[in-house]
Protein backbone atom coordinates (compact mmCIF):
# COMPACT_ATOMS: atom_id res chain seq x y z
CA UNK A 1 0.00 0.00 0.00
CA UNK A 2 1.42 3.38 -1.01
CA UNK A 3 1.83 6.08 1.64
CA UNK A 4 2.01 8.96 -0.85
CA UNK A 5 -0.51 10.13 -3.46
CA UNK A 6 0.01 12.83 -6.06
CA UNK A 7 -3.41 14.12 -7.10
CA UNK A 8 -3.75 16.51 -10.04
CA UNK A 9 -6.79 18.80 -10.14
CA UNK A 10 -7.73 20.26 -13.53
CA UNK A 11 -10.59 22.77 -13.59
CA UNK A 12 -11.47 23.00 -17.27
CA UNK A 13 -13.79 25.21 -19.29
CA UNK A 14 -16.00 22.77 -21.20
CA UNK A 15 -17.70 23.96 -24.40
CA UNK A 16 -21.06 22.25 -24.12
CA UNK A 17 -21.52 19.65 -26.84
CA UNK A 18 -18.03 20.06 -28.29
CA UNK A 19 -16.87 16.54 -27.52
CA UNK A 20 -13.75 16.73 -29.69
CA UNK A 21 -12.69 20.10 -28.30
CA UNK A 22 -13.33 19.06 -24.72
CA UNK A 23 -11.37 15.84 -25.19
CA UNK A 24 -8.46 17.86 -26.58
CA UNK A 25 -8.37 19.88 -23.34
CA UNK A 26 -8.75 16.72 -21.25
CA UNK A 27 -5.83 15.09 -23.04
CA UNK A 28 -3.71 18.19 -22.50
CA UNK A 29 -4.48 18.06 -18.77
CA UNK A 30 -3.68 14.36 -18.75
CA UNK A 31 -0.34 14.93 -20.48
CA UNK A 32 0.56 17.54 -17.88
CA UNK A 33 -0.48 15.28 -15.00
CA UNK A 34 1.55 12.43 -16.48
CA UNK A 35 4.62 14.63 -16.88
CA UNK A 36 4.23 15.70 -13.26
CA UNK A 37 4.18 12.10 -12.09
CA UNK A 38 0.61 12.28 -10.82
CA UNK A 39 -1.10 9.17 -9.52
CA UNK A 40 -4.64 10.47 -10.18
CA UNK A 41 -6.06 13.20 -12.42
CA UNK A 42 -9.42 14.60 -11.30
CA UNK A 43 -11.65 16.29 -13.90
CA UNK A 44 -14.89 18.28 -13.38
CA UNK A 45 -18.40 16.86 -13.57
CA UNK A 46 -19.64 16.00 -17.09
CA UNK A 47 -16.24 17.08 -18.38
CA UNK A 48 -16.69 15.63 -21.87
CA UNK A 49 -20.09 17.07 -22.77
CA UNK A 50 -20.35 20.11 -20.50
CA UNK A 51 -22.81 21.00 -17.76
CA UNK A 52 -25.71 21.46 -17.69
CA UNK A 53 -26.32 19.64 -20.97
CA UNK A 54 -30.05 19.57 -20.24
CA UNK A 55 -32.00 17.62 -22.86
CA UNK A 56 -28.91 17.09 -25.02
CA UNK A 57 -28.22 14.00 -22.89
CA UNK A 58 -31.61 12.60 -23.96
CA UNK A 59 -30.21 12.36 -27.49
CA UNK A 60 -28.92 8.77 -27.76
CA UNK A 61 -26.25 9.67 -30.31
CA UNK A 62 -24.70 12.26 -27.97
CA UNK A 63 -24.51 9.77 -25.09
CA UNK A 64 -23.08 7.06 -27.36
CA UNK A 65 -20.43 9.44 -28.66
CA UNK A 66 -19.44 10.37 -25.10
CA UNK A 67 -19.02 6.68 -24.27
CA UNK A 68 -16.89 6.02 -27.35
CA UNK A 69 -14.57 8.94 -26.55
CA UNK A 70 -14.28 7.80 -22.93
CA UNK A 71 -13.47 4.21 -23.86
CA UNK A 72 -10.76 5.36 -26.27
CA UNK A 73 -9.31 7.71 -23.68
CA UNK A 74 -9.23 4.96 -21.03
CA UNK A 75 -6.79 3.03 -23.22
CA UNK A 76 -4.34 5.92 -22.90
CA UNK A 77 -4.07 5.39 -19.13
CA UNK A 78 -1.99 2.24 -19.57
CA UNK A 79 1.21 3.77 -18.19
CA UNK A 80 -0.01 7.06 -16.73
CA UNK A 81 -2.13 8.38 -13.91
CA UNK A 82 -5.58 7.11 -13.11
CA UNK A 83 -8.43 9.44 -14.12
CA UNK A 84 -11.68 10.44 -12.43
CA UNK A 85 -13.92 11.01 -15.46
CA UNK A 86 -17.61 11.98 -15.46
CA UNK A 87 -20.18 11.70 -18.27
CA UNK A 88 -23.77 10.71 -19.17
CA UNK A 89 -23.89 6.91 -19.34
CA UNK A 90 -26.51 4.42 -20.48
CA UNK A 91 -26.82 1.21 -18.47
CA UNK A 92 -29.53 -0.80 -20.16
CA UNK A 93 -32.54 1.49 -20.52
CA UNK A 94 -31.46 3.84 -17.73
CA UNK A 95 -29.42 7.02 -18.17
CA UNK A 96 -27.06 7.90 -15.31
CA UNK A 97 -24.77 10.72 -14.34
CA UNK A 98 -21.77 8.41 -14.10
CA UNK A 99 -18.23 8.53 -12.79
CA UNK A 100 -15.67 6.37 -14.53
CA UNK A 101 -12.44 5.44 -12.77
CA UNK A 102 -9.80 4.68 -15.39
CA UNK A 103 -6.33 3.25 -14.98
CA UNK A 104 -4.11 0.59 -16.46
CA UNK A 105 -5.61 1.20 -19.89
CA UNK A 106 -9.20 0.40 -18.93
CA UNK A 107 -12.35 1.61 -17.20
CA UNK A 108 -12.02 -0.30 -13.94
CA UNK A 109 -14.95 1.09 -11.95
CA UNK A 110 -18.24 2.87 -12.61
CA UNK A 111 -20.20 4.78 -9.97
CA UNK A 112 -23.54 6.56 -10.41
CA UNK A 113 -24.69 9.82 -8.88
CA UNK A 114 -27.11 9.06 -6.07
CA UNK A 115 -28.58 12.48 -5.23
CA UNK A 116 -29.98 14.23 -8.31
CA UNK A 117 -30.56 17.96 -7.68
CA UNK A 118 -34.03 19.18 -8.55
CA UNK A 119 -34.15 22.76 -7.27
CA UNK A 120 -33.09 26.23 -8.36
CA UNK A 121 -31.28 25.94 -11.68
CA UNK A 122 -31.07 22.13 -11.54
CA UNK A 123 -33.40 19.52 -13.02
CA UNK A 124 -31.26 16.37 -13.14
CA UNK A 125 -34.07 14.32 -11.62
CA UNK A 126 -36.00 14.74 -14.88
CA UNK A 127 -33.08 13.52 -16.99
CA UNK A 128 -31.06 10.97 -15.03
CA UNK A 129 -31.88 7.93 -12.92
CA UNK A 130 -30.63 7.91 -9.36
CA UNK A 131 -27.90 5.36 -8.71
CA UNK A 132 -27.45 3.26 -5.56
CA UNK A 133 -25.29 4.43 -2.68
CA UNK A 134 -21.80 4.17 -4.20
CA UNK A 135 -19.12 1.84 -2.93
CA UNK A 136 -15.52 3.03 -2.58
CA UNK A 137 -12.94 2.29 -5.26
CA UNK A 138 -9.64 0.57 -4.47
CA UNK A 139 -6.50 2.08 -6.00
CA UNK A 140 -2.95 1.13 -5.01
CA UNK A 141 -4.32 -0.34 -1.83
CA UNK A 142 -6.12 2.90 -0.94
CA UNK A 143 -9.89 3.04 -0.45
CA UNK A 144 -11.23 6.09 -2.31
CA UNK A 145 -14.69 7.62 -1.99
CA UNK A 146 -15.83 9.24 -5.24
CA UNK A 147 -19.04 11.23 -4.61
CA UNK A 148 -20.36 13.28 -7.55
CA UNK A 149 -21.19 16.93 -6.74
CA UNK A 150 -24.66 16.85 -5.10
CA UNK A 151 -23.77 13.62 -3.33
CA UNK A 152 -21.50 15.74 -1.13
CA UNK A 153 -24.20 18.28 -0.31
CA UNK A 154 -26.92 15.85 0.74
CA UNK A 155 -26.79 13.43 3.68
CA UNK A 156 -26.04 9.76 3.20
CA UNK A 157 -23.33 9.33 0.58
CA UNK A 158 -20.29 10.66 2.49
CA UNK A 159 -21.24 8.77 5.66
CA UNK A 160 -21.87 5.59 3.64
CA UNK A 161 -18.46 5.86 1.99
CA UNK A 162 -16.84 6.42 5.38
CA UNK A 163 -18.59 3.36 6.79
CA UNK A 164 -17.29 1.34 3.84
CA UNK A 165 -13.69 2.26 4.69
CA UNK A 166 -13.04 5.25 2.42
CA UNK A 167 -9.85 7.13 3.33
CA UNK A 168 -10.17 10.10 0.95
CA UNK A 169 -13.10 11.81 -0.80
CA UNK A 170 -12.45 12.89 -4.40
CA UNK A 171 -15.34 14.74 -5.99
CA UNK A 172 -15.94 16.05 -9.56
CA UNK A 173 -18.28 19.06 -9.56
CA UNK A 174 -20.19 21.48 -11.74
CA UNK A 175 -21.28 23.95 -9.08
CA UNK A 176 -22.58 27.23 -10.56
CA UNK A 177 -21.41 30.50 -9.12
CA UNK A 178 -23.61 32.90 -7.20
CA UNK A 179 -22.58 35.44 -4.60
CA UNK A 180 -23.02 33.01 -1.74
CA UNK A 181 -21.30 30.08 -3.47
CA UNK A 182 -17.97 30.08 -1.64
CA UNK A 183 -19.50 30.45 1.82
CA UNK A 184 -22.05 27.73 1.09
CA UNK A 185 -19.42 25.31 -0.20
CA UNK A 186 -17.02 25.79 2.69
CA UNK A 187 -19.76 25.56 5.29
CA UNK A 188 -21.65 22.58 3.84
CA UNK A 189 -18.69 20.55 2.62
CA UNK A 190 -16.56 21.42 5.61
CA UNK A 191 -19.26 19.95 7.83
CA UNK A 192 -19.21 16.71 5.82
CA UNK A 193 -15.41 16.51 6.03
CA UNK A 194 -15.41 17.23 9.75
CA UNK A 195 -18.19 14.75 10.49
CA UNK A 196 -16.63 11.90 8.55
CA UNK A 197 -13.01 12.77 9.29
CA UNK A 198 -12.08 12.33 5.62
CA UNK A 199 -10.01 14.76 3.53
CA UNK A 200 -11.72 16.13 0.40
CA UNK A 201 -10.42 16.95 -3.08
CA UNK A 202 -13.09 19.10 -4.78
CA UNK A 203 -12.65 19.90 -8.50
CA UNK A 204 -15.12 22.31 -10.08
CA UNK A 205 -15.94 23.32 -13.66
CA UNK A 206 -15.16 26.81 -14.90
CA UNK A 207 -16.82 28.80 -17.67
CA UNK A 208 -20.02 30.41 -18.88
CA UNK A 209 -22.94 28.32 -20.08
CA UNK A 210 -25.88 30.48 -21.17
CA UNK A 211 -27.02 32.23 -17.97
CA UNK A 212 -24.88 30.13 -15.62
CA UNK A 213 -21.27 30.86 -14.74
CA UNK A 214 -18.98 28.29 -13.13
CA UNK A 215 -16.14 29.82 -11.17
CA UNK A 216 -13.82 26.87 -10.68
CA UNK A 217 -12.39 27.82 -7.26
CA UNK A 218 -11.48 24.17 -6.75
CA UNK A 219 -10.06 23.32 -3.34
CA UNK A 220 -9.01 20.57 -0.97
CA UNK A 221 -9.74 20.18 2.73
CA UNK A 222 -7.84 18.34 5.41
CA UNK A 223 -9.71 15.89 7.62
CA UNK A 224 -10.42 18.68 10.13
CA UNK A 225 -12.01 20.92 7.47
CA UNK A 226 -9.04 23.25 7.00
CA UNK A 227 -8.45 24.46 3.43
CA UNK A 228 -5.12 23.03 2.26
CA UNK A 229 -5.34 23.72 -1.48
CA UNK A 230 -7.04 26.45 -3.52
CA UNK A 231 -7.11 26.96 -7.27
CA UNK A 232 -7.93 30.23 -9.00
CA UNK A 233 -11.42 31.64 -9.58
CA UNK A 234 -12.99 32.30 -13.01
CA UNK A 235 -10.05 30.96 -15.04
CA UNK A 236 -8.86 27.50 -16.02
CA UNK A 237 -6.33 26.21 -13.53
CA UNK A 238 -4.32 23.14 -12.59
CA UNK A 239 -2.42 21.99 -9.54
CA UNK A 240 -0.63 18.90 -8.29
CA UNK A 241 -1.10 18.21 -4.59
CA UNK A 242 1.08 15.75 -2.69
CA UNK A 243 -0.72 13.78 0.00
CA UNK A 244 0.98 11.60 2.61
CA UNK A 245 -0.49 9.10 5.02
CA UNK A 246 0.78 9.51 8.55
CA UNK A 247 -0.75 8.00 11.65
CA UNK A 248 -3.58 6.61 9.57
CA UNK A 249 -4.60 10.09 8.25
CA UNK A 250 -4.00 11.52 4.80
CA UNK A 251 -2.35 14.96 4.99
CA UNK A 252 -1.67 17.43 2.18
CA UNK A 253 2.07 18.18 2.16
CA UNK A 254 2.31 20.33 -0.95
CA UNK A 255 -0.31 22.35 -2.86
CA UNK A 256 -0.85 25.91 -3.99
CA UNK A 257 -3.12 28.38 -2.25
CA UNK A 258 -4.58 30.91 -4.69
CA UNK A 259 -6.87 33.73 -3.60
CA UNK A 260 -10.45 32.62 -4.31
CA UNK A 261 -12.60 35.58 -5.22
CA UNK A 262 -15.68 36.95 -3.49
CA UNK A 263 -17.30 40.37 -3.36
CA UNK A 264 -17.33 42.95 -6.17
CA UNK A 265 -14.43 41.44 -8.10
CA UNK A 266 -16.20 38.09 -8.23
CA UNK A 267 -19.39 39.80 -9.48
CA UNK A 268 -17.46 41.64 -12.17
CA UNK A 269 -15.51 38.62 -13.32
CA UNK A 270 -18.69 36.53 -13.45
CA UNK A 271 -20.23 39.13 -15.77
CA UNK A 272 -17.12 39.16 -17.95
CA UNK A 273 -16.83 35.36 -18.11
CA UNK A 274 -20.55 34.88 -18.81
CA UNK A 275 -20.60 37.40 -21.65
CA UNK A 276 -17.21 36.41 -23.06
CA UNK A 277 -17.97 32.68 -23.19
CA UNK A 278 -21.42 33.28 -24.66
CA UNK A 279 -19.91 35.35 -27.46
CA UNK A 280 -16.91 33.10 -28.10
CA UNK A 281 -18.64 29.73 -27.77
CA UNK A 282 -21.41 30.83 -30.13
CA UNK A 283 -18.92 31.92 -32.75
CA UNK A 284 -19.33 35.71 -32.75
CA UNK A 285 -16.26 37.73 -33.66
CA UNK A 286 -17.41 40.90 -31.93
CA UNK A 287 -20.34 42.70 -30.28
CA UNK A 288 -22.32 45.88 -30.79
CA UNK A 289 -24.30 47.87 -28.24
CA UNK A 290 -26.06 51.18 -27.90
CA UNK A 291 -24.12 53.69 -25.78
CA UNK A 292 -26.40 56.36 -24.36
CA UNK A 293 -24.16 58.23 -21.96
CA UNK A 294 -25.91 56.52 -19.03
CA UNK A 295 -24.60 54.12 -16.41
CA UNK A 296 -26.09 50.86 -17.72
CA UNK A 297 -24.73 51.05 -21.25
CA UNK A 298 -21.39 52.36 -20.00
CA UNK A 299 -21.03 49.43 -17.63
CA UNK A 300 -22.12 46.90 -20.25
CA UNK A 301 -19.50 48.34 -22.61
CA UNK A 302 -16.83 48.16 -19.89
CA UNK A 303 -17.66 44.51 -19.21
CA UNK A 304 -17.54 43.72 -22.93
CA UNK A 305 -14.15 45.41 -23.32
CA UNK A 306 -12.77 43.60 -20.26
CA UNK A 307 -14.04 40.27 -21.59
CA UNK A 308 -13.29 40.61 -25.30
CA UNK A 309 -10.89 43.49 -25.76
CA UNK A 310 -11.64 46.95 -27.21
CA UNK A 311 -11.07 45.84 -30.80
CA UNK A 312 -14.10 43.51 -30.56
CA UNK A 313 -16.57 46.05 -29.13
CA UNK A 314 -18.57 48.51 -31.24
CA UNK A 315 -20.54 51.23 -29.47
CA UNK A 316 -23.22 53.24 -31.26
CA UNK A 317 -24.71 56.49 -29.98
CA UNK A 318 -28.22 57.10 -31.32
CA UNK A 319 -29.27 60.58 -30.21
CA UNK A 320 -32.84 61.82 -30.46
CA UNK A 321 -34.39 65.25 -30.06
CA UNK A 322 -34.32 64.61 -26.28
CA UNK A 323 -30.67 63.57 -25.97
CA UNK A 324 -28.72 66.13 -23.98
CA UNK A 325 -25.35 67.54 -24.94
CA UNK A 326 -24.04 66.14 -21.65
CA UNK A 327 -25.02 62.61 -22.69
CA UNK A 328 -23.15 62.98 -25.98
CA UNK A 329 -20.11 64.32 -24.14
CA UNK A 330 -20.20 61.55 -21.52
CA UNK A 331 -20.51 58.85 -24.18
CA UNK A 332 -17.49 60.23 -26.06
CA UNK A 333 -15.48 60.38 -22.82
CA UNK A 334 -16.44 56.76 -22.15
CA UNK A 335 -15.21 55.70 -25.59
CA UNK A 336 -11.96 57.63 -25.16
CA UNK A 337 -11.31 55.69 -21.96
CA UNK A 338 -12.23 52.30 -23.43
CA UNK A 339 -10.65 52.65 -26.87
CA UNK A 340 -13.33 50.79 -28.82
CA UNK A 341 -15.08 51.70 -32.06
CA UNK A 342 -17.72 54.43 -31.83
CA UNK A 343 -20.31 55.67 -34.32
CA UNK A 344 -23.19 58.12 -34.09
CA UNK A 345 -26.47 57.32 -35.85
CA UNK A 346 -29.15 59.99 -35.10
CA UNK A 347 -32.69 58.62 -34.98
CA UNK A 348 -34.52 61.91 -35.64
CA UNK A 349 -35.30 61.05 -39.27
CA UNK A 350 -36.69 57.65 -38.35
CA UNK A 351 -38.71 59.02 -35.42
CA UNK A 352 -40.15 61.82 -37.54
CA UNK A 353 -41.10 59.32 -40.24
CA UNK A 354 -42.86 57.07 -37.74
CA UNK A 355 -44.71 60.02 -36.20
CA UNK A 356 -45.82 61.04 -39.69
CA UNK A 357 -46.99 57.50 -40.47
CA UNK A 358 -49.10 57.28 -37.33
CA UNK A 359 -50.32 60.90 -37.24
CA UNK A 360 -53.70 60.19 -38.85
CA UNK A 361 -54.43 57.48 -36.27
CA UNK A 362 -53.06 59.43 -33.28
CA UNK A 363 -54.77 62.71 -34.21
CA UNK A 364 -56.05 64.55 -31.14
CA UNK A 365 -54.19 62.32 -28.67
CA UNK A 366 -51.47 63.54 -26.32
CA UNK A 367 -48.00 61.97 -26.59
CA UNK A 368 -47.30 59.33 -23.94
CA UNK A 369 -45.20 56.19 -23.51
CA UNK A 370 -46.19 55.21 -27.04
CA UNK A 371 -43.91 57.84 -28.53
CA UNK A 372 -41.21 57.00 -25.97
CA UNK A 373 -41.30 53.35 -26.97
CA UNK A 374 -41.12 54.28 -30.65
CA UNK A 375 -37.68 55.81 -30.03
CA UNK A 376 -36.46 52.76 -28.15
CA UNK A 377 -37.67 50.45 -30.92
CA UNK A 378 -36.11 52.58 -33.66
CA UNK A 379 -32.80 52.22 -31.83
CA UNK A 380 -33.31 48.45 -31.61
CA UNK A 381 -34.04 48.22 -35.33
CA UNK A 382 -30.89 50.25 -36.03
CA UNK A 383 -28.70 48.05 -33.85
CA UNK A 384 -30.18 44.84 -35.24
CA UNK A 385 -29.58 46.15 -38.76
CA UNK A 386 -25.91 46.64 -37.89
CA UNK A 387 -25.82 43.18 -36.35
CA UNK A 388 -27.41 41.61 -39.42
CA UNK A 389 -25.26 43.52 -41.89
CA UNK A 390 -21.87 43.16 -40.20
CA UNK A 391 -22.30 40.15 -37.89
CA UNK A 392 -21.64 41.37 -34.32
CA UNK A 393 -23.90 40.09 -31.57
CA UNK A 394 -26.08 42.77 -30.01
CA UNK A 395 -25.51 43.19 -26.27
CA UNK A 396 -28.50 44.49 -24.34
CA UNK A 397 -28.02 46.63 -21.26
CA UNK A 398 -31.07 46.58 -18.94
CA UNK A 399 -30.54 45.95 -15.23
CA UNK A 400 -32.54 43.75 -12.86
CA UNK A 401 -34.48 46.65 -11.37
CA UNK A 402 -35.78 47.56 -14.81
CA UNK A 403 -36.47 43.94 -15.75
CA UNK A 404 -38.38 43.49 -12.49
CA UNK A 405 -40.85 46.34 -12.93
CA UNK A 406 -41.06 46.38 -16.72
CA UNK A 407 -39.20 49.68 -17.04
CA UNK A 408 -37.83 48.49 -20.36
CA UNK A 409 -39.24 48.37 -23.86
CA UNK A 410 -40.07 45.02 -25.37
CA UNK A 411 -38.52 44.86 -28.87
CA UNK A 412 -36.69 48.05 -27.91
CA UNK A 413 -33.90 48.31 -25.34
CA UNK A 414 -34.59 44.67 -24.37
CA UNK A 415 -33.52 43.57 -27.85
CA UNK A 416 -30.27 41.62 -28.07
CA UNK A 417 -28.46 38.32 -27.73
CA UNK A 418 -27.12 38.55 -24.18
CA UNK A 419 -27.36 40.85 -21.16
CA UNK A 420 -24.43 41.02 -18.72
CA UNK A 421 -26.41 43.23 -16.30
CA UNK A 422 -29.61 41.19 -16.20
CA UNK A 423 -29.18 39.99 -12.60
CA UNK A 424 -27.76 43.22 -11.16
CA UNK A 425 -30.03 45.69 -9.41
CA UNK A 426 -29.48 49.35 -10.29
CA UNK A 427 -27.83 50.09 -6.94
CA UNK A 428 -25.46 47.18 -7.61
CA UNK A 429 -24.66 48.58 -11.05
CA UNK A 430 -23.56 51.86 -9.46
CA UNK A 431 -21.49 50.05 -6.83
CA UNK A 432 -19.78 47.75 -9.34
CA UNK A 433 -19.02 50.62 -11.71
CA UNK A 434 -17.32 52.46 -8.85
CA UNK A 435 -15.38 49.31 -7.93
CA UNK A 436 -14.16 48.84 -11.52
CA UNK A 437 -13.03 52.46 -11.74
CA UNK A 438 -10.92 51.91 -8.62
CA UNK A 439 -9.51 48.50 -9.66
CA UNK A 440 -7.95 47.10 -12.83
CA UNK A 441 -6.89 43.45 -12.41
CA UNK A 442 -4.03 42.54 -14.74
CA UNK A 443 -5.81 39.88 -16.76
CA UNK A 444 -8.82 41.99 -17.74
CA UNK A 445 -8.55 43.38 -21.25
CA UNK A 446 -9.74 46.92 -20.51
CA UNK A 447 -7.84 49.85 -19.02
CA UNK A 448 -7.97 52.00 -15.92
CA UNK A 449 -11.16 53.77 -14.81
CA UNK A 450 -13.24 53.02 -17.93
CA UNK A 451 -16.43 54.79 -16.78
CA UNK A 452 -16.45 58.60 -16.42
CA UNK A 453 -17.32 59.44 -12.79
CA UNK A 454 -20.07 61.84 -13.87
CA UNK A 455 -21.94 58.90 -15.44
CA UNK A 456 -22.01 57.22 -12.02
CA UNK A 457 -23.14 60.32 -10.12
CA UNK A 458 -25.70 61.94 -12.43
CA UNK A 459 -29.43 61.15 -12.04
CA UNK A 460 -30.45 58.23 -14.29
CA UNK A 461 -32.72 59.04 -17.25
CA UNK A 462 -33.97 57.29 -20.35
CA UNK A 463 -34.11 60.65 -22.22
CA UNK A 464 -37.27 59.74 -24.10
CA UNK A 465 -39.03 63.02 -23.27
CA UNK A 466 -38.04 66.48 -22.06
CA UNK A 467 -36.40 66.61 -18.62
CA UNK A 468 -37.15 62.95 -17.93
CA UNK A 469 -35.68 61.19 -14.89
CA UNK A 470 -36.15 57.59 -13.76
CA UNK A 471 -37.43 58.89 -10.41
CA UNK A 472 -40.42 60.42 -12.22
CA UNK A 473 -41.80 56.89 -12.74
CA UNK A 474 -40.16 54.84 -9.98
CA UNK A 475 -39.16 55.23 -6.34
CA UNK A 476 -35.54 56.08 -5.70
CA UNK A 477 -33.43 53.06 -6.55
CA UNK A 478 -32.34 52.32 -2.98
CA UNK A 479 -36.02 52.07 -2.04
CA UNK A 480 -37.04 50.18 -5.17
CA UNK A 481 -34.22 47.64 -4.91
CA UNK A 482 -34.88 46.86 -1.27
CA UNK A 483 -38.55 46.19 -2.03
CA UNK A 484 -37.59 44.01 -4.99
CA UNK A 485 -35.05 42.10 -2.92
CA UNK A 486 -37.79 41.27 -0.45
CA UNK A 487 -40.25 40.24 -3.17
CA UNK A 488 -37.86 38.26 -5.40
CA UNK A 489 -34.86 36.77 -3.60
CA UNK A 490 -36.40 36.57 -0.15
CA UNK A 491 -40.07 35.90 -1.11
CA UNK A 492 -41.13 37.85 1.98
CA UNK A 493 -44.70 38.57 3.01
CA UNK A 494 -45.48 42.21 2.31
CA UNK A 495 -45.87 42.81 6.07
CA UNK A 496 -42.16 42.13 6.48
CA UNK A 497 -41.27 44.48 3.65
CA UNK A 498 -43.48 47.21 5.12
CA UNK A 499 -41.71 46.69 8.44
CA UNK A 500 -38.50 47.86 6.77
CA UNK A 501 -40.05 51.31 6.55
CA UNK A 502 -41.50 51.26 3.03
CA UNK A 503 -44.85 52.86 2.26
CA UNK A 504 -47.90 50.76 1.46
CA UNK A 505 -48.33 52.63 -1.82
CA UNK A 506 -44.79 51.83 -2.97
CA UNK A 507 -44.92 48.16 -1.98
CA UNK A 508 -48.35 47.62 -3.54
CA UNK A 509 -47.35 49.31 -6.78
CA UNK A 510 -43.99 47.55 -7.10
CA UNK A 511 -45.54 44.14 -6.37
CA UNK A 512 -48.10 44.77 -9.13
CA UNK A 513 -45.45 45.92 -11.62
CA UNK A 514 -43.33 42.87 -10.85
CA UNK A 515 -46.13 40.45 -11.71
CA UNK A 516 -47.43 42.19 -14.82
CA UNK A 517 -43.93 42.40 -16.36
CA UNK A 518 -43.53 38.62 -16.42
CA UNK A 519 -44.45 38.43 -20.11
CA UNK A 520 -41.61 40.82 -20.94
CA UNK A 521 -39.04 38.82 -19.00
CA UNK A 522 -40.05 35.62 -20.81
CA UNK A 523 -38.97 37.33 -24.03
CA UNK A 524 -35.74 38.81 -22.74
CA UNK A 525 -32.29 37.50 -23.69
CA UNK A 526 -30.27 35.39 -21.26
CA UNK A 527 -27.92 37.08 -18.83
CA UNK A 528 -25.37 36.21 -16.17
CA UNK A 529 -26.75 34.73 -12.95
CA UNK A 530 -25.31 36.68 -10.02
CA UNK A 531 -27.86 36.41 -7.23
CA UNK A 532 -29.52 33.53 -5.40
CA UNK A 533 -32.62 33.93 -7.59
CA UNK A 534 -32.30 35.27 -11.12
CA UNK A 535 -34.95 35.84 -13.76
CA UNK A 536 -34.72 32.63 -15.77
CA UNK A 537 -33.90 29.19 -14.41
CA UNK A 538 -34.39 30.22 -10.77
CA UNK A 539 -37.69 32.11 -10.84
CA UNK A 540 -40.55 30.71 -12.93
CA UNK A 541 -43.77 32.59 -12.28
CA UNK A 542 -46.81 32.23 -14.56
CA UNK A 543 -47.46 35.05 -16.98
CA UNK A 544 -51.22 34.92 -16.43
CA UNK A 545 -51.49 35.40 -12.68
CA UNK A 546 -54.00 37.42 -10.66
CA UNK A 547 -52.58 36.66 -7.22
CA UNK A 548 -51.31 39.59 -5.15
CA UNK A 549 -50.16 39.47 -1.54
CA UNK A 550 -52.77 41.70 0.13
CA UNK A 551 -51.60 44.96 1.64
Amino acid sequence: MTQTLKIASAQLNAHLGDLEGNMKNIRAAYARAKADGADILVLPEQCIIGYPAEDLVLKPAAVSDCKAFAEDFAKETQDGPAVVFNLPWHDGEALYNALLFMHGGAITDIRYKHHLPNYGVFDEYRIFKSGPLPKPVMFKGICLGLPICEDLWQPGVASHLASQGAELLISPNASPWRRTAMCERIEALGAKVHNEGLPLIYVNQIGGQDELVFDGSSFSMAADGAIVQALKSFVEDYDLAVWEKQGGVWTCRSAKQEAQLTGPEADWRACCLGLGDYVNKNGFKDVVLGLSGGIDSAMAAAIAVDALGPQRVWCVMMPSRYTSDDSLKDAKDCIARMGCRYDIVPIKAGFDALLSMTAPLFKGLEPNTTEENMQSRIRAVTLMALSNKFGPMLVTTGNKSEMAVGYATLYGDMCGGYNPLKDLYKTEVFALASWRNAHNPDDLLGGDAPIPPVIITKPPTAELRDNQKDSDSLPEYDVLDDILLGLIEQELPVEDILARGHSKADVKRIQHLLYIAEYKRRQSPPGVKISSKNFGKDRRYPITNKYRDKI
